[in-house]
Protein backbone atom coordinates (compact mmCIF):
# COMPACT_ATOMS: atom_id res chain seq x y z
CA UNK A 1 0.00 0.00 0.00
CA UNK A 2 0.95 3.55 -0.98
CA UNK A 3 1.46 6.12 1.83
CA UNK A 4 1.08 9.54 0.74
CA UNK A 5 1.48 12.56 4.14
CA UNK A 6 2.86 15.69 4.54
CA UNK A 7 3.99 17.78 8.20
CA UNK A 8 2.57 20.98 8.82
CA UNK A 9 4.88 22.94 12.11
CA UNK A 10 2.68 24.49 14.43
CA UNK A 11 3.70 26.88 17.79
CA UNK A 12 2.12 24.19 20.22
CA UNK A 13 -1.14 21.96 20.59
CA UNK A 14 -3.55 23.77 21.60
CA UNK A 15 -3.46 25.81 18.12
CA UNK A 16 -3.15 23.16 16.59
CA UNK A 17 -6.48 21.89 18.14
CA UNK A 18 -8.36 25.11 17.96
CA UNK A 19 -7.02 25.01 13.86
CA UNK A 20 -8.93 21.36 13.22
CA UNK A 21 -12.07 22.43 15.11
CA UNK A 22 -12.19 25.67 12.93
CA UNK A 23 -12.29 23.40 9.81
CA UNK A 24 -14.20 20.51 11.30
CA UNK A 25 -11.80 17.65 11.64
CA UNK A 26 -13.70 14.76 13.22
CA UNK A 27 -11.83 13.35 16.30
CA UNK A 28 -11.10 9.40 15.85
CA UNK A 29 -8.63 8.46 18.29
CA UNK A 30 -7.88 10.10 22.05
CA UNK A 31 -4.18 11.44 23.16
CA UNK A 32 -1.93 8.83 23.91
CA UNK A 33 1.99 8.17 24.07
CA UNK A 34 3.34 5.96 21.17
CA UNK A 35 7.10 5.17 21.67
CA UNK A 36 8.82 4.21 18.15
CA UNK A 37 12.01 2.14 17.62
CA UNK A 38 13.75 1.74 14.55
CA UNK A 39 15.23 -1.22 13.39
CA UNK A 40 18.12 -1.89 10.73
CA UNK A 41 21.06 -4.65 10.24
CA UNK A 42 24.51 -3.76 11.63
CA UNK A 43 25.87 -2.32 8.51
CA UNK A 44 22.32 -0.43 7.86
CA UNK A 45 21.06 -1.95 4.95
CA UNK A 46 17.86 -0.40 5.36
CA UNK A 47 18.98 3.15 5.93
CA UNK A 48 21.44 3.13 2.95
CA UNK A 49 17.76 1.70 0.79
CA UNK A 50 16.08 4.73 2.84
CA UNK A 51 13.77 1.82 4.31
CA UNK A 52 12.53 1.39 7.45
CA UNK A 53 11.62 -1.03 10.40
CA UNK A 54 9.79 0.33 12.86
CA UNK A 55 7.86 -0.92 16.22
CA UNK A 56 5.49 1.03 17.54
CA UNK A 57 4.37 0.94 21.24
CA UNK A 58 0.99 2.62 22.64
CA UNK A 59 -0.57 1.82 26.30
CA UNK A 60 -2.94 -1.02 24.47
CA UNK A 61 -1.48 -2.16 21.57
CA UNK A 62 2.04 -2.70 19.11
CA UNK A 63 2.32 -2.73 15.90
CA UNK A 64 5.40 -3.46 13.26
CA UNK A 65 5.84 -1.20 9.78
CA UNK A 66 7.91 -1.47 6.71
CA UNK A 67 8.18 1.77 5.03
CA UNK A 68 10.25 1.62 1.80
CA UNK A 69 12.24 4.60 0.36
CA UNK A 70 9.86 7.70 -0.29
CA UNK A 71 9.39 8.91 -4.12
CA UNK A 72 10.50 12.30 -5.00
CA UNK A 73 7.35 14.85 -4.91
CA UNK A 74 5.95 17.56 -3.09
CA UNK A 75 4.36 15.29 -0.59
CA UNK A 76 5.81 12.30 0.77
CA UNK A 77 4.86 8.81 -0.64
CA UNK A 78 6.19 5.31 0.01
CA UNK A 79 4.85 2.17 0.09
CA UNK A 80 4.07 1.34 3.95
CA UNK A 81 3.36 -2.55 5.09
CA UNK A 82 1.70 -2.81 8.78
CA UNK A 83 0.47 -4.97 11.04
CA UNK A 84 -0.71 -5.23 14.62
CA UNK A 85 1.73 -7.21 16.41
CA UNK A 86 0.53 -9.24 20.10
CA UNK A 87 3.46 -8.67 22.16
CA UNK A 88 5.78 -6.28 21.33
CA UNK A 89 8.20 -7.70 23.81
CA UNK A 90 8.53 -11.40 21.92
CA UNK A 91 8.85 -9.59 18.28
CA UNK A 92 11.61 -6.92 19.62
CA UNK A 93 13.16 -10.28 20.41
CA UNK A 94 12.79 -12.00 16.63
CA UNK A 95 13.94 -8.73 15.20
CA UNK A 96 17.49 -8.98 17.34
CA UNK A 97 17.33 -12.76 16.22
CA UNK A 98 16.64 -12.19 12.67
CA UNK A 99 20.15 -9.65 12.97
CA UNK A 100 18.25 -6.42 13.49
CA UNK A 101 19.06 -3.74 16.13
CA UNK A 102 17.33 -1.02 17.46
CA UNK A 103 19.25 2.38 16.18
CA UNK A 104 16.71 5.16 16.78
CA UNK A 105 13.64 5.76 19.13
CA UNK A 106 11.19 8.76 19.48
CA UNK A 107 8.33 9.28 21.54
CA UNK A 108 5.42 11.30 20.53
CA UNK A 109 1.67 12.23 21.53
CA UNK A 110 -0.39 11.70 19.23
CA UNK A 111 -4.34 12.31 19.03
CA UNK A 112 -6.17 11.25 15.29
CA UNK A 113 -9.27 13.23 13.43
CA UNK A 114 -10.46 13.13 10.11
CA UNK A 115 -11.26 15.32 7.40
CA UNK A 116 -12.66 14.30 3.90
CA UNK A 117 -10.18 12.43 2.23
CA UNK A 118 -7.30 12.74 5.30
CA UNK A 119 -6.38 11.36 8.12
CA UNK A 120 -4.51 14.20 10.96
CA UNK A 121 -2.42 13.22 13.31
CA UNK A 122 -1.31 15.75 15.99
CA UNK A 123 1.82 15.16 17.05
CA UNK A 124 3.20 16.66 20.21
CA UNK A 125 7.01 15.75 20.34
CA UNK A 126 10.44 16.82 22.13
CA UNK A 127 11.31 18.92 19.12
CA UNK A 128 7.70 20.30 18.33
CA UNK A 129 4.44 20.14 17.56
CA UNK A 130 2.97 18.86 14.28
CA UNK A 131 0.39 17.97 12.38
CA UNK A 132 0.87 14.88 9.99
CA UNK A 133 -1.71 15.13 6.66
CA UNK A 134 -2.45 11.43 5.67
CA UNK A 135 -4.54 10.24 2.82
CA UNK A 136 -5.18 11.52 -0.83
CA UNK A 137 -3.50 14.11 -2.65
CA UNK A 138 -6.77 16.30 -3.69
CA UNK A 139 -7.63 15.73 0.69
CA UNK A 140 -4.12 16.92 1.69
CA UNK A 141 -4.73 20.04 -0.61
CA UNK A 142 -7.95 20.60 0.52
CA UNK A 143 -7.10 20.82 4.50
CA UNK A 144 -3.41 22.15 4.11
CA UNK A 145 -5.92 25.11 2.15
CA UNK A 146 -8.51 25.17 4.95
CA UNK A 147 -5.51 25.37 7.62
CA UNK A 148 -4.03 28.29 5.72
CA UNK A 149 -1.38 26.62 4.66
CA UNK A 150 -0.03 25.69 1.36
CA UNK A 151 2.88 22.95 -0.14
CA UNK A 152 5.69 25.57 0.71
CA UNK A 153 4.62 24.89 4.68
CA UNK A 154 4.97 21.16 3.75
CA UNK A 155 7.54 19.31 5.83
CA UNK A 156 8.91 15.83 4.53
CA UNK A 157 11.22 14.97 6.78
CA UNK A 158 10.76 12.10 9.07
CA UNK A 159 10.93 12.92 12.42
CA UNK A 160 14.60 11.28 12.86
CA UNK A 161 15.47 13.99 10.18
CA UNK A 162 13.93 16.74 12.41
CA UNK A 163 15.58 15.56 15.38
CA UNK A 164 18.80 15.50 14.14
CA UNK A 165 18.56 19.18 12.83
CA UNK A 166 16.79 20.06 16.27
CA UNK A 167 19.77 18.36 18.18
CA UNK A 168 22.56 20.29 15.55
CA UNK A 169 20.84 23.71 16.18
CA UNK A 170 20.85 23.21 20.05
CA UNK A 171 23.83 21.22 21.05
CA UNK A 172 21.52 18.52 21.62
CA UNK A 173 23.93 15.36 22.04
CA UNK A 174 20.90 12.48 23.30
CA UNK A 175 21.09 9.87 20.50
CA UNK A 176 17.20 9.47 20.86
CA UNK A 177 14.27 11.61 20.88
CA UNK A 178 12.45 10.83 24.43
CA UNK A 179 10.70 12.86 26.39
CA UNK A 180 11.77 13.66 30.42
CA UNK A 181 10.48 10.64 32.13
CA UNK A 182 7.99 13.34 34.04
CA UNK A 183 6.55 14.56 30.00
CA UNK A 184 6.23 10.76 29.52
CA UNK A 185 4.00 9.87 31.66
CA UNK A 186 1.56 13.28 31.33
CA UNK A 187 -0.46 10.94 28.50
Amino acid sequence: MLEREVKIKFADPDRARAALAKIGAVPLRPRRLQDDTLFDTPDGVLRAKRAVVRLRREPDRAFVTYKGPVQPGTMKIREEQETEVGDAEVLRRILKELGLHAWFRYQKFREEFQAPGVIIALDETPVGTYLELEGSEEGILTVADALGCSPADFILNSYRGLFTAFAQTHHITARDMLFDAGDATRA
